[in-house]
């Protein structure tokens, strides 16, 4: 029936205003989804400039750059035969926006900006976007110069339309959406959409990727369709950690997970569904066929390009998994140290110190370290070069291969105890027997200590990284 599509969720380490690095990590992802034969490929939210540029989204500096990213992008051969779904900030009639661009060789077939802006916990997108009020309206977008030169095009569509191929039609959502009790996917889905996008920037918290998969799941459960999520991943530079957890589903079951927990930079599930399964699955459900019958009708943008090909009888089509969650303890084990290696080698510092006393605070940190360093060896063991790359410049040995986690610790951990009056001569040999890192014991009960570490007792000279709050967990480092 040629009705069987690839398509290609990304969880990419993008750091914020690091256009140069962001834009390689992007064009590796797409060469990885159309190597695995995907025919659309969908980012994270913001990937272009990287989420958590903060109050740098005000400058017209990162606006350019954006562009300039994006141009090399339509440029780019890897782009080409596959629809790219890509996530910038952009400035329309003077108001700036959250942005998915959409483009299929050369031609930028969608701009769609975000409609329900994250303002909650951790979330502060009202103070640099602004959400787009006009449902079911789209406008002319006059490209800049820079793109103009690209594509040919003068003006794009610009706002909340969905894409109709020759074989199927989608609709985007961008994070928020997905959580919002108005999400777009409802009416999208009465009206024909059988393809939801979602492209988040959506950081851990202990227990949400629960919350995530069921209400991806639930969306495709109740009306039918193909659900697609894209997310950020890693530190970017602030307190947050963006736990990635791609996943594609189907009908309500997940058939693609990404990891959660992972220090790949780029990570890219592909999966190849049958859209007769979702045709079929809606045909059976008469409430949401009634609905649909009433329902307003989306602008559709025609696309001159399928996500099939004509002969599919001999392509395997995914079937359903099952989620495979980690426990509360893994995720504060795992989540804390992917977030203290990102801050370590993205700050370009040479390790850790940590001051001991012996209490569930300092020995809860010495562990996650100890944790980063396990994955950090399992990385290099699973031939991530990228981990290895920075392991050798943190140590400053271009031939070291970390594949010890306690011998790499020793390397980029440094301790001291901090005794107080409630300290006992036991506890300092128990944390040296234990944690075996050198120490500098400081006898002290000032709880305003200041500790001087000696050069030749930490041997080359070495800056000591100060990490700060993760979420919801304090790790008591200094300088």
């Amino acid at each position: 029936m040629g009705r069987a599509v690839s398509v290609a969720a990304c969880a990419l380490n993008q750091w914020a205003l690091d256009f140069e690095g962001n834009a390689e990590r992007i064009l590796r992802s797409i060469s990885i989804a159309k190597s695995k034969g995907a025919r659309y490929r969908l980012g994270p939210e913001l990937e272009i400039c990287g989420y958590g540029c903060a109050d740098h989204y005000y400058e017209s500096d990162t606006l350019l750059h954006s562009f300039q990213v994006l141009a090399k992008l339509l440029e780019s051969p890897a782009t080409q035969d596959i629809i790219c779904d890509v996530g910038m900030p952009l400035m329309h009639r003077n108001v700036r926006y959250n942005c998915r661009v959409i483009f299929l060789n050369k031609k930028i077939l969608l701009i769609r900006p975000k409609m329900s802006l994250a303002n909650a916990g951790n979330y502060r997108e009202l103070r640099w976007f602004t959400p787009w009020n006009k449902a079911r309206q789209v406008e002319e977008y006059l490209l800049p110069r820079i793109i103009q030169e690209v594509t040919g095009q003068d003006t794009v569509p610009f706002g909340d339309a969905v894409l109709a191929t020759k074989d199927t039609c989608l609709g985007t959502e961008i994070c928020e959406e997905l959580w919002a009790p108005n999400s777009p996917h409802i009416e999208m889905g009465l009206d024909g959409v059988e393809i939801f996008t979602n492209s988040s920037g959506s950081h851990h918290v202990l227990r949400k990727a629960h919350t995530r998969v069921d209400l991806v799941n639930s969306a495709t459960a109740k009306n039918g369709g193909i659900y697609i999520l894209s997310n950020q991943k890693g530190c970017d530079g602030d307190r947050l950690y963006y736990d990635g957890c791609a996943m594609i589903s189907i009908n309500g079951e997940t058939v693609a997970q990404g990891s959660q927990f992972s220090l790949d930079d780029v990570e890219v599930l592909v999966a190849t569904l049958d859209l007769e399964d979702v045709q079929s699955y809606r045909a059976e459900i008469s409430s949401r066929n009634l609905a649909a019958s009433k329902v307003n009708p989306f602008p559709r943008i025609k696309v001159n390009f399928a996500l099939s090909c004509s002969d599919d009888l001999a392509v395997p089509i995914c079937v359903p998994i099952q989620w495979k969650h980690h426990s509360p303890e893994e995720e504060i084990c795992l989540g804390p140290a992917c977030w203290l290696w990102d801050y370590l080698r993205r700050s370009r510092q040479a390790g850790f110190l940590l001051p001991l006393s012996g209490g569930i605070d300092s020995s809860a940190t010495a562990c996650i370290v100890y944790s980063m360093c396990h994955q950090v060896c399992l990385a290099v063991k699973n031939g991530n070069a990228e981990v290895l790359a920075d392991a050798r410049r943190i140590v400053h040995d271009e031939t070291y291969v970390p594949q010890d986690p306690r011998e790499f610790c020793k390397l980029v951990f440094t301790t001291c105890y901090m005794a107080s009056e409630n300290s006992s001569q036991d506890t300092h040999w128990k944390l040296i027997e234990k944690l075996m890192f050198w120490q500098n014991k400081t006898n002290n009960n000032n709880k305003n200590l200041h500790i001087k570490l000696s050069q030749p007792k930490i041997g080359k000279k070495r800056k000591i990284c100060m990490c700060v709050q993760y979420e919801h967990f304090r790790y008591y480092l200094s300088v």
